[in-house]
């Protein structure tokens, strides 16, 4: 982060002559996250709301930060809502970097009828090393749910494959949107 965005420049460069946004004050660039990805902790109030029903509540997440990614919030398992997790039998992927993933179906009511959202959390029950810290932790695509961090509504990362946070703290472009797969 800098105030001057004159003197900045990424730590990446994006692909296809993309040009970096400079980051503002309080602003970061993806283009200056790492790759392999970093996990940080963060105290920044994180809520997570399907319909009437809060999903989580924490100011104990921790922050996957990966080259072009808006932030990936991972949520401590203690405080997600009882039955707000479904596991979702023989579903699984692989992160060359965290190992297999398994989802969860999030589960909610709206106006007293059951709200799912499929597949829309995972985690890594056996993370690979250096990412041990996201055990016990999950994440949350935020498309179809109302995540806020700090009180600002989260938006979702385009493509259907990512689950990043997009908020006014992190500039871009980001991977995700058309054009981007090979990033």
């Amino acid at each position: 982060m800098t105030s001057d965005t004159t003197a900045w420049h990424p730590r990446t460069t994006p692909p296809g002559g993309r040009a970096a946004v400079p980051p503002g004050p309080g602003q970061e660039s993806v283009w200056d996250y790492p790759r392999p990805p970093a996990v940080v902790p963060s105290d920044e109030h994180v809520v997570v709301r399907l319909g009437d029903t809060v999903v989580v509540d924490t100011r104990r997440a921790l922050r996957v930060l990966e080259t072009s990614h808006p932030p990936t919030y991972y949520l401590p398992l203690a405080d997600v809502a009882p039955g707000a997790l479904v596991p979702v039998a023989g579903a699984s992927t692989v992160c060359e970097f965290k190992g297999r993933a398994t989802y969860f179906d999030v589960v909610g009511t709206d106006a007293g009828a059951r709200v799912v959202r499929p597949r829309a959390a995972w985690g890594y029950p056996e993370p690979r090393p250096g990412y041990e810290a996201l055990l016990d932790h999950v994440a949350l695509y935020p498309a179809g749910l109302v995540c806020t961090v700090d009180g600002e509504v989260v938006e979702a990362q385009e493509g259907d494959f990512y689950g990043g946070w997009r908020t006014r703290r992190v500039v871009g472009p980001f991977k995700g949107g058309a054009g981007t797969w090979g990033w």
